[in-house]
């Protein structure tokens, strides 16, 4: 099977194909050149003479019958030998009026070019009457006039004498059927109003209208007019493997087309093949080209002796057909055919003016609703991102809607589906930028089947515009919504036993086959395209504002930083000397003059020296925080045993003195960290924990350190710790929902009250007197902060919490918790 072929059938139908035996090769179907099949149908007769010479290139072989002449006669002689110069100029003029007014203006896809396919080009033809003599007698025929290439193809039809045509009562049923048609309100009304017109004008014993599920998708009935004892079509859907695409291609090329008997035998062309070409002649716009005979078995198993079809189209595509079915032998003349093809192009033009009004008043209201959006959007402050909560799924009926900026992904509305970020990074190159990308049907673009696992993790139906080629992008998605149909055929077995083998067989309502369509959502119309669009050059614009508001806020931050940094270290430094002069000066003075002061002089210049100290430790504090700030980390694997061991060097003589015992592991785990930093952060927690640790009533004080897996959320449930108020990822999770280590220190003291929490992580901040629990400057906790933010971590405090064992000691107690970014795992070897 061809790659063209494997391109246009669903997996189902191929799947089909392959279940069958190969008396029915599904694939010849798709593939067959209809265009060049070489014949004409019995009734009419075709010669095609080259213009500039007007010398005979091919005949039908049934001329003798039709015109009177033989085939091998007229093959290479002028055609002026037939029908004379005056009606050879009239072919002539006739192919030249209708060469500037093409009947139909689609053009054929270039990739279908070749020598299987219709050659690109609208399809023109006029219509003259013209009259050879025959058995010294004149008899008069409707022809055809056309181009093909160098080429004018005449098409005799030999006129009817019993049926003259009258333009007086044939325009009023035309225009009757015009106006009714022009006052249809609705798509279907439009459809309804015309099937009836053209069983009128034509006698058909069934007439339906046809839409096309896009431009290569199965087809649904949506009008029908019959006559009594037919099976209702009504709503029944044709799978696509019914029409292929190269009848597509020729139905957008021609605005009629029409089967007198689908028994007649056909007539071959004199030569078969063109000595120019090597193929058949061209018959794409033939109205006497003979038929497929795949079609004529459709049409024959369906109980068809007649048709017609006339071709609805959109913007140059198809959109539909006008099918009439009869069920005996049907001719219509050429009257007629062109009273059908101005009625098909009437139509058309009308569903285009239809379809154009809805999208306007549809259009209209998603404007509406867009400008009370983007007044909204643009009332927020200048740093906030306009997206989370703001209406911006309900603009066009979406599920969900994502927001892709950098490393920031935002998304609103129904929690989005789990392959939908994978999908956007998938089809992120297949629009360009602010170009709208939309499918109802994603996993069958990507080739999936409904039911396959790598679908169910999908958006049924997605619409995105990329803001730039870096991934930032706007998308909308939307669930499955199952649709049962009713289908005249399964859509799966478009191959199955009929009265001829194995041969598609349609049937109808009679044999209904019903079923739901999978993995496609409600389809996104031009208006929401569009308003999709207006709402990404307003946001395009918004975000480009909050980029350049954020860059100059972030510049003025990064400069107050620094001069907030060189003031502390400059005040801290500078105010040190004079301090350092007044404690001088004061120790002087009571050592020169303490003899002859008083008591109370005495004891406020004791009081000035103690105070200069306190300064000179609270200025030492804040040189230290400052330094922080500036000084680079040098992290390293290190193993959270040897640092606490670190540690306890200078914190063990305070836990010693307050005579509280250190309880940990037998191991600790590894952290990836500064050395020193993270040596200072367990001093101070450690000295901390051990001023609040509380008798346990066996004259027993401890305190605990311990490292603890931690889960963001989104995470291993079992693992029981979360960070509070965790509503993002922690940092040291890389944001995929790993559990990460958090070390803690536990104390079972007095506790610190939860909305004090934060209070005593500032700077200089102390719960209770100077004085009391070892005295301290209210920097500690300060620092142990600054140093885990610098490392891309974070620092929470828990109060009550009870040690590992169950106990709480002598109060509720504190834990204080700390993560470090990076990756952690022990070293090898």
């Amino acid at each position: 099977m061809s790659d063209e072929v494997r391109g246009w059938l669903s997996p189902k139908a191929v799947a089909a194909e392959a279940g069958v035996s190969q008396e029915f090769d599904l694939s010849q179907c798709v593939r067959e050149p209809i265009h060049l099949l070489g014949g004409v149908q019995s009734y009419g007769a075709l010669v095609a003479a080259r213009s500039h010479d007007a010398v005979v290139d091919t005949v039908s072989r049934n001329a003798r019958e039709v015109l009177g002449r033989a085939a091998e006669e007229l093959v290479g002689r002028p055609v002026t030998e037939l029908i004379g110069e005056e009606q050879w100029a009239l072919a002539r003029e006739s192919a030249e009026a209708v060469a500037g007014f093409p009947v139909n203006s689609a053009v054929i896809p270039p990739e279908n070019s070749g020598p299987a396919s219709p050659p690109d080009g609208p399809a023109a033809s006029g219509v003259l009457s013209l009259a050879l003599e025959q058995d010294g007698r004149a008899r008069l025929f409707d022809v055809t006039v056309h181009r093909v290439a160098e080429l004018l193809v005449l098409e005799f039809e030999p006129r009817s004498a019993d049926r003259p045509f009258v333009f007086q009562s044939f325009y009023p049923r035309v225009r009757r059927a015009l106006q009714r048609l022009q006052g249809a309100a609705g798509v279907t009304e439009c459809c309804e109003a015309a099937v009836g017109e053209v069983q009128a004008l034509t006698g058909y014993d069934r007439v339906v209208a046809y839409r096309f599920e896009g431009t290569d998708g199965p087809g649904q009935v949506i009008a029908e007019v019959r006559n009594e004892g037919r099976e209702p079509w009504l709503g029944l859907w044709f799978p696509a493997s019914d029409i292929p695409p190269q009848a597509r291609r020729l139905y957008a090329r021609n605005w009629i087309r029409a089967i007198a008997d689908v028994d007649d035998r056909t007539v071959g062309l004199l030569p078969e093949l063109r000595e120019e070409t090597g193929e058949p002649l061209d018959l794409s716009g033939s109205i006497l080209r003979t038929v497929s005979g795949y079609h004529l078995e459709y049409l024959r198993n369906i109980g068809v002796t007649s048709s017609m079809s006339v071709s609805l189209l959109q913007d140059g595509e198809l959109w539909g057909l006008i099918a009439c079915h009869g069920d005996e032998p049907r001719r219509l003349t050429p009257e007629v055919r062109a009273a059908c093809e101005f009625f098909g192009i009437a139509l058309s033009l009308q569903l285009a003016a239809v379809a154009e009004r809805e999208q306007a008043d549809e259009l209209s209201g998603y404007r509406r609703a867009l400008a009370a959006l983007l007044a909204q959007l643009t009332s927020q402050a200048p740093d906030a991102l306009p997206f989370p909560d703001s209406g911006v799924p309900e603009l066009i009926h979406a599920d969900g809607a994502l927001l892709i900026r950098g490393t920031e992904t935002l998304a609103t509305g129904a929690p989005p589906p789990e392959g939908l970020p994978r999908l956007l990074e998938r089809l992120a190159d297949r629009s360009p930028v602010g170009e709208v990308w939309s499918s109802d049907r994603v996993p069958e673009v990507l080739g999936l089947e409904p039911a396959d696992a790598e679908a169910r993790e999908l958006p049924a139906g997605l619409l995105f515009l990329p803001f730039n080629r870096d991934g930032d992008l706007l998308a909308w998605w939307r669930r499955e919504l199952p649709a049962p149909r009713e289908w005249a055929a399964d859509p799966a077995r478009p191959v199955r036993t009929g009265p001829g083998g194995e041969r598609l067989t349609p049937r109808g309502s009679a044999a209904v086959h019903r079923a739901t369509v999978r993995g496609r959502s409600e389809p996104w119309s031009p208006a929401q395209r569009v308003v999709a669009g207006e709402l990404w050059r307003e946001m395009s614009g918004l975000l480009s504002r909050r980029t350049a508001y954020l860059e100059a806020r972030n510049t003025e931050l990064s400069r107050t930083n620094e001069d907030l940094d060189s003031f502390a270290h400059a005040a801290a430094h500078d105010l040190k000397e004079p301090l350092r002069g007044i404690s001088n000066a004061a120790s002087f003075i009571v050592e020169d003059a303490g003899s002859e002061l008083d008591a109370t002089s005495l004891r406020r210049l004791t009081t000035v020296g103690r105070l200069a100290e306190r300064m000179d430790g609270l200025l030492d504090s804040l040189l230290h925080f400052s330094r922080l700030g500036q000084v680079g980390l040098r992290r390293e694997l290190l193993s959270l045993d040897e640092v606490v061991d670190d540690a306890l060097v200078v914190a063990g003589a305070r836990l010693a003195e307050q005579g509280v015992t250190l309880v940990r592991p037998a191991a600790l785990p590894w952290l990836r960290a500064d050395r020193e930093r993270l040596r200072e952060v367990l001093e101070n927690l450690l000295v901390n924990a051990a001023k609040y640790a509380a008798d346990e009533g066996t004259g027993e004080r401890r305190v605990w350190v311990e490292a603890v897996p931690v889960v963001p959320p989104g995470g291993d449930t079992e693992v029981p710790v979360v960070p509070p108020g965790g509503d993002t990822e922690d940092p040291d999770s890389g944001g995929d929902g790993r559990p990460v280590t958090a070390v803690v220190v536990r104390d079972n003291g007095i506790g610190i009250p939860p909305d004090r929490h934060e209070d005593v992580l500032q700077l200089f901040r102390r719960l209770h007197a100077r004085g009391e629990r070892g005295g301290g400057s209210g920097v500690g906790l300060a620092v142990v902060k600054r140093i885990v933010e610098r490392h891309g971590g974070r620092l929470w405090l828990e109060s009550p919490a009870a040690a590992p064992d169950g106990s709480r000691g002598g109060g509720p107690g504190t834990a204080v918790w700390f993560t470090l970014g990076g990756a952690d795992s022990p070293p090898s070897g």
